[in-house]
């Protein structure tokens, strides 16, 4: 018997090295061995520095809080670009003074690019939490395109998913899906703030928000997004769950929970609406 229980465990540690080493140099690196989490201090420096040494590679996070000071940046050129997997309770938190507008993670945020035909150009960030702390945007993408933004849970942002105009002639062509934004309650707090082109969003909740999504572009689909209002009532009445302000964009199953105004639309705009209420 106590045989068979040593064949076992030597086989148990040797399948846990073979994954450890599958995990690291295979199909992701396991960032959490390099930078541990819950250690009280700023590690977007040693984040940073992976990303900048580790181009065309999945990076993983493990469960737990890992302080930022500042913006994260990933690369747009697709030879340089990575992918960040958070696992469901890994956490980056905002800490220390920020600048307004700057978001915790900014995908695309240096070498920008203009590219689709090359593998790695359709970087993604995926999983996890974004604590923006009440001073910081949650996640933008600057720059590249066919960016893909997974399954997040953004917290405590002044914005919570911001798109800037595009690289393409101002087309962004970003996939976002799965998310969860809780804002700050002010009234300078954004769910969704989308400035480029051609996004598809689909199945994101919003709350504490005084503007749930404003959209400054065209070309965008959106199928089962509810922005819902619970801040403190200030300047209530201008309030909105959905603001329009240019070309044609496509709603699906939208609907706006408590807003003073649920759908408003400014400018030139041919808006298709199927199944959205408030």
């Amino acid at each position: 018997m106590k045989k068979i229980l040593s064949l076992i465990m030597a086989a148990v540690l040797i399948l846990s090295s073979v994954l450890f080493a599958f995990a690291s140099d295979g199909m992701y690196l396991n960032v959490s061995e390099l930078v541990p989490p819950n250690t009280g201090k700023d590690v977007s420096a040693d984040i940073q520095k992976i990303i900048d040494e580790n181009p065309n590679r999945a990076l993983a996070f493990a469960d737990g809080e890992y302080l930022i000071s500042k913006p994260i940046l990933t690369p747009a050129d697709p030879q340089k670009s990575v992918s960040l997997h958070l696992s469901d309770f890994a956490v980056f938190k905002a800490t220390g003074d920020w600048t307004k507008g700057e978001a915790v993670v900014q995908l695309g945020g240096k070498n920008p690019a203009n590219n689709t035909s090359k593998p790695g150009s359709n970087y993604s960030f995926e999983g996890g939490i974004i604590d923006g702390s009440g001073v910081a945007d949650g996640i933008s993408i600057n720059s590249g395109r066919e960016t893909m933004i997974r399954n997040v849970s953004i917290k405590n942002t002044v914005c919570g998913i911001h798109i800037l105009y595009g690289a393409n002639s101002g087309s962004s062509d970003a996939d976002i899906s799965g998310i969860n934004i809780i804002g700050t309650g002010t009234t300078e707090s954004v769910g969704i703030l989308v400035e480029g082109f051609d996004n598809t969003f689909t199945n994101i909740r919003i709350g504490n928000v005084f503007t749930g999504v404003h959209l400054k572009s065209a070309g965008n689909m959106l199928r089962n997004i509810h922005p819902l209002y619970y801040s403190d009532y200030t300047d209530y009445e201008n309030s909105c769950g959905f603001l329009i302000e240019s070309g044609t964009n496509w709603f699906d199953f939208c609907y706006s929970d408590q807003f003073g105004i649920g759908f408003r639309t400014t400018g030139n705009n041919e808006s298709v609406m199927n199944d959205c209420f408030c």
